[in-house]
C-alpha cells in the first residue's frame, strides 16, 4: 500500500483492510510511528509484563491514538510481534576480527552485553518472555533469531575460506548454523533457565568450547562417530553422568 493510500485510509471512518499484524509491507506506516510504538511496547512489557500490556497503555505511552493502533496492529499480540519484526530490520552484522577464535569470542561477549547492559538487557528479556505467552510473538521471536543466526553464518564461511576448519569426508561442509548456535547456548541457559549470572569470562569459555568442538569435527557431518570416545579400547567405561 502506498503512503498516499494509507493517508486516505486513516482519514476514512470505515474499516481498513491491512496485512496481518507483525508482517512487513512496503510503504505503509512510517518508520517513526513504528519506532515510537515499539518503544512503548517494550516499556509496557518491562513494566507490566505480557499479561498486563494493553493497547490503551501503548497509546498513552506512544502518543499514537488507540484507534490507529487497533487498525494497524489489531491487538496486543500484533503489537508485540511487530516490535520484534522491527527489531530485525536493522543493519547489525556479526563480528569480523580476522579469525574464527576472535569472531566467536566477540559474538559471545556481545550476547552477554546485550542481556546485561541496563540500556539493552530489559528489552531482550521481555521479548523472550512474551514468546512464551503468545503464539504470534513466539513466531516473530523465532523469525528474528533465525535471521540473526543466518547473518552469523558468515563467521563460519570466512573461517572455512581461511582454512581454519577441517573439511568433512567427501568435502562435507561445516554446519554453520549449528556452530554459531552453540556459542550463545550455554549463556542463554544460565540467563533464562538456571538464572545464573554471566560475564566475559563465561562468554570466552562458551566461545572456546564451541571452537574446540568445531575443530574436532563436531559440526562437520561424518567426522565424528558416535560411541566410545577415542582412547584405549580395552579401558572400562567411565562411570558418572
Amino acid at each position: 500500500m502506498s503512503g498516499e493510500g494509507e493517508k486516505k485510509q486513516s482519514e476514512s471512518d470505515g474499516p481498513a483492510s491491512s496485512p496481518t499484524p507483525g508482517t512487513r509491507r512496503p510503504g505503509g506506516r512510517t518508520a517513526r510511528t513504528r519506532a515510537v510504538v515499539r518503544d512503548a511496547v517494550l516499556a509496557g512489557l518491562g513494566e507490566l509484563g505480557y499479561p498486563g500490556l494493553t493497547v490503551e497503555y501503548v497509546a498513552a505511552r506512544s502518543g499514537v491514538h488507540k484507534t490507529t493502533l487497533y487498525r494497524r496492529w489489531g491487538d496486543v499480540e500484533g503489537l508485540v510481534a511487530d516490535a520484534l519484526d522491527l527489531a530485525g530490520e536493522d543493519s547489525w552484522l556479526p563480528p569480523d576480527t580476522g579469525s574464527l577464535e576472535g569472531d566467536l569470542r566477540a559474538l559471545a561477549r556481545e550476547v552477554v552485553t546485550s542481556f546485561t547492559e541496563p540500556a539493552t538487557g530489559a528489552s531482550g528479556s521481555v521479548m523472550i518472555a512474551a514468546g512464551f505467552q503468545s503464539e504470534r510473538a513466539a513466531a516473530a521471536l523465532s523469525a528474528y533469531y533465525a535471521e540473526r543466526f543466518a547473518r552469523c553464518e558468515a563467521i563460519v564461511e570466512r573461517a572455512v575460506a581461511r582454512g581454519e576448519l577441517p573439511a568433512g569426508p567427501e568435502g562435507a561442509a561445516v554446519d554453520a548454523g549449528a556452530l554459531v548456535r552453540a556459542v550463545p547456548a550455554p549463556l542463554l541457559c544460565r540467563l533464562f533457565i538456571t538464572r545464573e549470572p554471566v560475564d566475559e569470562a563465561l562468554a570466552d569459555q562458551a566461545a572456546a568450547a564451541a571452537l574446540a568442538a568445531a575443530r574436532a569435527g563436531a559440526f562437520t557431518p561424518g567426522r565424528v562417530t558416535p560411541g566410545r570416545p577415542t582412547g584405549d579400547a580395552s579401558a572400562p567405561p567411565r562411570q558418572g553422568v
